[in-house]
C-alpha cells in the first residue's frame, strides 16, 4: 500500500480545475432554494436531450470493457439502457422536491438580553467523488451536490470514461441554461488526476470514494481529507428457529439475487440447526433454479450443499451469484459470526419473534439493522431520501445510505448588541440560556 508521500502533486491544470469548482461552490452555496431546484430540472432537460449521445457513448465503453475482459459485476454496474437512464433523469427531478437542506435553524438560544445564538446548517462546500463503473452515479452525485449547494469533482473508472464524459456535459449545459456557475460540476479523466486529488485538500473538502475495498482503503490512507465511505459490504441475513420459511426463502433470494454486484446484497447466509434441515432442502434448488453457487460450512454440506466454504469465504465480497451458508447453534452464534465478519454495512434477521429480533438488532453494530426484509433495501431512494451520494460505515455520522442531509454541516451565528464577556465575568450581565 502506498503512502501518503507517493501520491502524486497537482499539476496547474488540475489547481486552475479545483479553484473554478471551489469559486462555484461558493456561489451555488449562496443561491436560494428555488434556484437550485430550477437547475436540477434543467439538468435534467438536457440529459433527456442527450440521451442518444449518452447511450452511445455507454455502448461504446460496455463493448470496449468487454474486450478487456473485466468482471460481470463491473460490467453490470457499467450498463446504462435506456430505462435506467430514464430512472436517473427522474431520479434528478426528484432530488428537487426533498426539503431544502441549507439553512435550516438547529439551534436559537437567547444567552442572554440581546445576544442570540443560532446554529444554521450550511453546505460542505467541494465534494471528492471517486467512483468505479457506474455511470449513473454522475446524476445521482451531481443532483445531490447542487440541491445541498456544494461543488463536485467527479473521478470515475476508466472503463465509463465516455458516458460520464457524456453525462456531466449535459449537466453542465443545464446548470449553466439555469443560470448557475456550470464550473460547480467538473469531471475529471485521467488516473493520475484522480489521485492527485487527494493532495487538494485546500480545494476538497470532503472526499467521497464508491467502489472496491482496496479503492476505498487506498484513499483512506493516502489524504488529509476527510473520507466518507465505506470498504467491503459484507451483508448477512440469519434464519432463526421461529422464521416463517416461506418468508425465509423469498427474502433471502431477493436479498441475493435482485441485483447480485449490489454492496447491500447478502454475501453469507446463517441457519438455525433447528430449522437447517427444512430451509436447505427447500433453499437449495431455489437458489440453483437461479444460477446461485452455495458453498457451505461441513454441516451445509452434510445437508446437501455441493461446495465447502474456506474460512476465506466468511471474509469475501462476491458481488456475484455467490453465497456462503454456514449453519449455527443459537442466536448468539449468529451475532458472534456477524460481529466477526460483517463490514457493518446491513445485516439482517428473519423470526417471527419480536423479542429475539430486538436483540440481534441492538447488538448488531452495523449501519442498517433489518428484521423480515430484504437487505436490498438499504438504499437513499428507498429510504425516500431521493438518492444517495455513497454509504458510509463509519459509526460517526452521516451513517448508511448518505442523502442531502449528509452533504451540510453546521456553523454557529452569534448575534449581540455590543455584548463583552468582562461583563458576565464581573457580574454586570447574566446568563439566561433560553431557547427561543
Amino acid at each position: 500500500m502506498a503512502n501518503i508521500f507517493e501520491v502524486p502533486q497537482p499539476g496547474n491544470d488540475l489547481l486552475e480545475k479545483a479553484d473554478k469548482v471551489r469559486l462555484a461552490s461558493i456561489k451555488i452555496s449562496q443561491t436560494e432554494n428555488q434556484n437550485r431546484i430550477k437547475a436540477l430540472n434543467f439538468m435534467a432537460d438536457y440529459l433527456e436531450k442527450n440521451s442518444k449521445e449518452i447511450l452511445d457513448a455507454n455502448n461504446e465503453d460496455y463493448s470496449s470493457a468487454e474486450k478487456k475482459g473485466i468482471s460481470k459485476a463491473l460490467l453490470s454496474r457499467l450498463k446504462l439502457s435506456k430505462a435506467k437512464l430514464n430512472s436517473g433523469i427522474e431520479g434528478v427531478r426528484k432530488v428537487g422536491d426533498l426539503a431544502d437542506p441549507v439553512n435550516q435553524v438547529q439551534i436559537k438560544r437567547e444567552l442572554s438580553k440581546g445576544l442570540v445564538l443560532e446554529r444554521k446548517t450550511v453546505p460542505i462546500g467541494v465534494l471528492g467523488v471517486i467512483f468505479e463503473s457506474r455511470p449513473d452515479a454522475v446524476m445521482q452525485i451531481s443532483s445531490l451536490a447542487i440541491r445541498s449547494g456544494n461543488g463536485v469533482m467527479l473521478k470515475g473508472g476508466s472503463e465509463a470514461n465516455l458516458t460520464n464524459t457524456s453525462i456531466v456535459r449535459a449537466l453542465q449545459e443545464g446548470l449553466n441554461e439555469s443560470g448557475l456557475d456550470k464550473n460547480a460540476i467538473c469531471l475529471l479523466t485521467s488516473r493520475k488526476d484522480s489521485m492527485a486529488m487527494l493532495n487538494l485538500e485546500k480545494y476538497i473538502n470532503l472526499i467521497i470514494p464508491r467502489g472496491s475495498n482496496q479503492l476505498v482503503k487506498f484513499i483512506q490512507e493516502n489524504t488529509r481529507i476527510p473520507v466518507l465511505g465505506h470498504a467491503d459490504g459484507i451483508c448477512h441475513l440469519f434464519i432463526d428457529i421461529e422464521a416463517n420459511l416461506e418468508m425465509a426463502l423469498s427474502v433471502a433470494l431477493d436479498s441475493k439475487i435482485q441485483y447480485p454486484a449490489a454492496c447491500n446484497a447478502i454475501e453469507t447466509l446463517l441457519v438455525h440447526k433447528d430449522i437447517a434441515s427444512a430451509f436447505l432442502e427447500k433453499a437449495i434448488p431455489l437458489f440453483n433454479s437461479n444460477d446461485v453457487k452455495l458453498i457451505g460450512d461441513e454441516r451445509s454440506v452434510e445437508l446437501g450443499l455441493k461446495y465447502e466454504a474456506s474460512l476465506e469465504d466468511w471474509e469475501t465480497e462476491y458481488l456475484d451469484l455467490i453465497l456462503s451458508i454456514k449453519i449455527v447453534d443459537d442466536l448468539e452464534e449468529a451475532i458472534t459470526h456477524i460481529q466477526k465478519y460483517s463490514s457493518k454495512h446491513t445485516d439482517g434477521i428473519i423470526t417471527e419473534n419480536s423479542k429475539t429480533a430486538n436483540k440481534f438488532m441492538n447488538v448488531i453494530d452495523s449501519a442498517g439493522v433489518f428484521h423480515n426484509c430484504s437487505t436490498r433495501f438499504a438504499d437513499g431512494f428507498r429510504y425516500g431520501f431521493g438518492a444517495e451520494v455513497g454509504i458510509s460505515t463509519q459509526t460517526l455520522p452521516p451513517r448508511g445510505p448518505v442523502g442531502l442531509e449528509g452533504l451540510v454541516t453546521y456553523k454557529y451565528f452569534l448575534k449581540g448588541d455590543g455584548n463583552i464577556v468582562d461583563d458576565f465575568s464581573s457580574g454586570k450581565a447574566f446568563y439566561t440560556h433560553k431557547d427561543l
